[in-house]
């Protein structure tokens, strides 16, 4: 039996380390190639993320988090250029790049999280557009309370807000009313 045939279900774990060990030495390198490829696509996501970012501070929005927000504070990675560790290589000849403490570094203190930090902003950006013209529920709209705020395009006319189902309406992801109304948990 495969490690994630035995995973409950409705698991949120995805098999790879079983399937890793029975692939090919060529799989593998045009592998970990690929995961480099959007580094091209960057610069365009940096563009749109602040074109977003642009756009709601236009319409009047404060108190955006920045892309800074996303990021995990430097002295938060476990490792530093003296105590990195490495991966053995396979084969004694082995040029293999994950030999170097270098290349762990910036791949793990630089990219990933920068990569990571920026899709997440950036989602967070367009989950803040959406909530601000686009108050209609549907059945993803409870994942975007990340990104909450205190009135949406229509809730700032008052001639439009009794268009919008009561649903709508009081929604607390974006009409901060509803929650300053309600007893605070304890």
């Amino acid at each position: 039996m495969k490690a994630c045939e035995g995973s409950p279900a409705g698991s949120n774990r995805v098999c790879i380390g079983e399937n890793y060990k029975k692939l090919t030495w060529f799989q593998r390198i045009f592998g970990v190639l690929l995961i480099y490829v959007p580094i091209i696509t960057m610069p365009f996501l940096f563009f749109s993320a602040y074109i977003s970012y642009l756009h709601l501070k236009l319409m009047g929005a404060e108190n955006i988090k920045t892309l800074s927000d996303f990021l995990p504070a430097r002295k938060s990675h476990r490792y530093t250029m003296k105590t990195q560790i490495t991966v053995d290589p396979d084969v004694a000849y082995s040029i293999s790049p994950t030999r170097s403490k270098l290349f762990w570094i910036v791949n793990c203190t630089r990219y990933c999280p920068v990569s990571v930090a920026l899709l997440e902003w950036h989602v967070y950006l367009v989950k803040l557009v959406e909530n601000w013209w686009c108050p209609f529920t549907h059945a993803k709209k409870s994942a975007y309370k990340d990104a909450m705020i205190d009135q949406s395009f229509w809730h700032t006319r008052p001639s439009e807000v009794g268009k919008l189902t009561p649903e709508d309406r009081y929604n607390p992801i974006w009409y901060a009313e509803v929650l300053e109304k309600q007893p605070s948990e304890k």
